[in-house]
């Protein structure tokens, strides 16, 4: 199960293959597990008719040199969690998906909570790590750094970051993300995870996860409103936890029918009623109580099915990007210079990057790690229309 030292047990695991026909990865992982030649492509076993069910940001998150490596029950995706009394007592409007808060307006909406009785910081942006080893801060917050129209690297060529993660665009949303926190706009260092659900907190920026514990906490006074546009269009992360068939695997045509049972219309509307995450197939949704166009949340499914949806870098560097951009925020949120911690983050990725050769894309040499024969033209193998 994915705990513990889960991308390491994988790697031995992989380096003696021995794993199982079946993985489970966090989403930007598959990058680096299919260039490394761990997963088998899933193109030959996936029909035309099966993929267009499937949110386009789960095909695109599962997508690595042109090829699908990964498919999931449950997508992901941010926004902002609202204390309905709060903003009425602020005076603030509500956004919409078509009509976003913009730039100027957070900011005044962010001073005027600041003065609302009760409020001690405007927005939680759950900056004690609560979700685990850091990836937080790369879902969490390189959707600001996008929205002014920066990024984490070049993804023309994801050969560098440089002139992008350290240019002038991402410079200036970093610098507005530490001013959150230098104008008591945000907590940098929580003690706990209870911000909102106490009331100290007006907004929080956060995913679908939260709905649970925050309608327990609220009730009606809750809301849920889209991600803001800072400049260049509103942004919101997404990808989850997917499913790949190993190289290694002896048998994946019969791995295929446990994961074509897996991500049944029937057995994904289990999993999400179970874990209240987006269902990642749209015949799922259209019946779903929170995720339907009349549901409380659909706000989330408007979102991925835009280009507001962005993946986070495909590329085999991802471990490294995201690693150099949590130590960037860390630095960042604890008031160190902005344009020299992403300077930093630079050096670091493009190291990586340098020392894998550039991580080549060849399928021929992907195939030939993952003892596969490379296949031009797929074969639909699948029991669904």
């Amino acid at each position: 199960m994915p705990e513990g030292n889960y991308t390491d047990l994988v790697n031995i695991a992989a380096m003696a293959r021995s794993l199982p026909c079946l993985l489970d990865f966090d989403g930007p992982t598959l990058y680096n597990y299919a260039w490394s030649g761990y997963l088998r492509p899933l193109d030959r076993y996936v029909s035309p008719a099966m993929r267009a069910d499937f949110l386009p940001s789960i095909i695109q998150q599962g997508t690595y040199n042109h090829h699908l490596y990964s498919l999931g029950q449950f997508d992901s995706g941010l926004g902002f969690y609202a204390n309905r009394q709060y903003l009425n007592e602020a005076g603030v409007r509500i956004p919409t998906i078509d009509h976003p808060w913009t730039l100027r307006e957070l900011n005044d909406i962010l001073a005027r909570l600041k003065s609302v009785p009760g409020v001690l910081y405007p927005l939680d942006l759950h900056m004690n790590t609560g979700y685990g080893d850091g990836e937080w801060f790369t879902y969490g917050f390189s959707p600001f750094v996008e929205s002014f129209g920066g990024d984490l690297i070049n993804r023309a060529t994801y050969r560098s970051a440089d002139g992008v993660l350290n240019g002038p665009n991402s410079i200036a949303a970093l610098t507005w993300f530490q001013n959150l926190f230098r104008q008591g706009y945000s907590n940098p260092w929580p003690v706990s995870d209870t911000g909102f659900t106490t009331g100290t907190s007006a907004l929080s920026w956060s995913g679908h996860w939260l709905y649970p514990e925050y309608h327990q906490a609220l009730g009606d006074n809750l809301l849920v409103l889209p991600a803001p546009d800072l400049g260049k269009g509103a942004k919101t992360s997404m990808g989850s936890w997917n499913w790949g068939i190993t190289s290694s695997c002896q048998t994946p045509a019969a791995a295929w029918e446990v994961l074509q049972f897996m991500l049944s219309p029937s057995q994904i509307a289990r999993m999400t009623s179970a874990n209240g995450a987006v269902p990642a197939r749209k015949s799922v949704i259209a019946h779903s109580r929170l995720y339907a166009p009349n549901g409380v949340l659909h706000v989330f499914v408007a979102q991925l099915q835009t280009s507001r949806a962005v993946p986070r870098p495909i590329t085999p560097a991802y471990p490294a990007i995201t690693s150099a951009f949590a130590q960037t925020i860390t630095n960042i949120a604890a008031g160190i210079d902005v344009k020299q911690q992403l300077d930093e983050a630079v050096r670091t990725i493009d190291q990586d990057i340098q020392d894998n050769q550039g991580y080549p894309r060849n399928i021929l040499k992907t195939a030939a790690r993952a003892g596969q024969k490379a296949s031009t033209a797929p074969s639909y193998r699948t029991g669904e229309s």
